[in-house]
């Protein structure tokens, strides 16, 4: 019984290391948010996170970007700024929109794993880099960013 529950926890952990769908970060970090905020899936829904110093807002909906109602959802933020970590509680403000404010800073390093209950669902968290560089992966593979996008290095033509 003890190993049915070891395969399907590293069955899990596995499909999570390898996402072979096209909603990996890179994928995230290529589109544009519909609120300009950064986006990443977690479970069945998509977290968008639109942070500036002090506030955070939340927008979840599904995979077809459909709106998911948050009402009655709990969720939290803890902001993480090298060794400070600060909590925020988040709130429904509106269908499919958490807010919550603190008093924290945002840094281009600064972390943001937002963690969110609905009812009659499991509790899920996102990872958020709000402030990250566009193009800048982190711990990640090489990324291609630089063979997109309108910065071509052309080289000037020689007169």
């Amino acid at each position: 019984m003890n190993n049915t529950i070891a395969a399907l926890v590293f069955g899990v952990t596995l499909a999570f290391s390898f996402p072979a769908q096209a909603h990996t970060d890179e994928f995230f970090e290529s589109v544009e948010a519909p609120h300009g905020g950064q986006l990443r899936m977690t479970g069945p829904f998509h977290m968008e996170l639109v942070a500036k110093d002090g506030d955070l807002t939340v927008y979840v909906t599904d995979h077809a970007d459909n709106a998911i109602s948050v009402d009655g959802g709990l969720a939290k933020a803890n902001i993480e700024n090298g060794s400070t970590r600060t909590q925020v509680n988040l709130h429904p403000v509106g269908n499919n929109i958490l807010r919550g404010s603190g008093a924290f800073s945002l840094t281009p390093s600064t972390v943001v794993v937002v963690f969110m209950k609905l009812p009659n669902q499991d509790g899920y968290a996102a990872r958020f880099m709000p402030l990250k560089p566009k193009g800048e992966q982190g711990e990640k593979a090489p990324s291609h960013a630089d063979d997109a996008g309108p910065h071509h290095h052309h080289h000037p033509p020689k007169h």
